[in-house]
């Protein structure tokens, strides 16, 4: 039994290999947990739409080709790997630094965590690789590709979607007990530097 090209065991193996890689520590998973738990659950949800429209603009833009020429060029895949750990950083740094304030901390409007969450994939050359080297592999040559990688790009937008909604849910429970300033500072520093070293790790796990 076959559905838009792929037969049913394609896609229940993709979708596991899909959860794997997402259950994988990452940028994601760091800075989805730090929001979630400095700001709110709202504030969570709102980067996790910018994440799932990241990945699916991605795998989109996979599709066309693109992501295979930065995977083929080293000086647009520094380029970009580069402009990825920036952020990542920045994002750390961010944190730390409100950390000291937590009323500002929590006046962002969630287009910005949208919009942080949204740039923060578009800059991860992990996920263009993933496109190019992973998603391939489970496509059928001899049936059309384009229904096939909108699939796939749909069933691994929507496994990293409800990860994020689970990290989102689980670190939101953590707010009620950062009511303290001084348990908010410490918390939102910790997940800083975790994030600031997922940065790091990032850069090293990504460079060639």
């Amino acid at each position: 039994m076959t559905f838009l090209g792929l037969d049913l065991a394609t896609i229940a193996s993709f979708a596991l290999t899909s959860v794997l890689i997402e259950l994988t520590p990452g940028p994601n998973m760091a800075y989805l947990a730090l929001v979630s738990a400095s700001e709110g659950r709202r504030a969570g949800f709102a980067t996790v739409a910018g994440v799932a429209l990241g990945l699916g603009a991605i795998g989109v833009i996979a599709a066309l080709g693109v992501a295979e020429v930065v995977h083929a060029s080293p000086p647009l895949y520094e380029g970009l790997r580069w402009a990825g750990i920036l952020f990542l950083l920045y994002l750390a740094w961010d944190g730390w630094r409100q950390g000291t304030d937590v009323v500002a901390s929590n006046d962002k409007p969630d287009g910005a965590h949208f919009m942080r969450g949204l740039v923060t994939n578009l800059l991860n050359p992990k996920a263009a690789v993933f496109y190019v080297a992973v998603l391939p592999t489970f496509i059928d040559p001899t049936r059309p590709l384009t229904p096939q990688t909108m699939l796939l790009t749909g069933i691994y937008v929507t496994a990293a979607t409800l990860i994020h909604a689970a990290i989102v849910i689980l670190a939101g429970a953590l707010q009620p007990l950062l009511d303290d300033p001084r348990r908010e500072r410490l918390a939102r520093r910790v997940l800083s530097a975790l994030l600031a070293l997922v940065a790091l790790w990032f850069g090293w796990t990504t460079a060639r």
